[in-house]
């Protein structure tokens, strides 16, 4: 959830199922198979639980320690995940406005704060459409030679 929803620490210990949107359709098959596995516990749905036991912040952390270093990612934190994904959406061109809305940021002030040096600059921006261009002219002078006989 940290790393393909971005929710924070807290936020995915007390994730409920009314409150699963906005998630990948790959994701929500691994979220199913979860919950095939571990059917959602008591009458609020809650989605991740130990032993019976809801997760609380300090629980949760736990068990990311414990897992983390079973794999080799002792240097990774929960929050690490959210980072990945706020990148990956700037990655793949969001605005800032929804990667805030994304990270439930209460100002895009925040969100620049912590991720402006990801977004593309001026100088990116004016390269590639410059590049662009180029492109879009070599085809239509290609197709003018081409019909002219050279």
């Amino acid at each position: 959830m940290c790393a393909f929803a971005g929710l924070r620490l807290g936020e995915t210990a007390g994730l409920q199922i009314r409150d699963v949107v906005y998630l990948p359709d790959d994701f929500v098959t691994v979220l199913a198979a979860h919950l095939e596995n571990h059917p959602p516990l008591g009458d609020e749905g809650w989605l991740f639980s130990l032993n019976g036991y809801v997760y609380n912040r300090n629980s949760a952390g736990n068990q990311w320690r414990r897992l983390r270093a079973k794999v080799g990612m002792d240097a990774f934190t929960l929050h690490d995940l959210r980072h990945f994904y706020a990148s990956g959406l700037i990655a793949d061109g969001c605005d800032v406005v929804t990667v805030q809305h994304a990270l439930g940021h209460s100002s895009a002030s925040i969100t620049l704060n912590v991720y402006s040096h990801l977004w593309p600059k001026a100088e990116d921006r004016t390269r590639a459409a410059a590049a662009n261009l180029m492109a879009a002219t070599a085809e239509s002078a290609d197709s003018v030679r081409t019909l002219a006989g050279y």
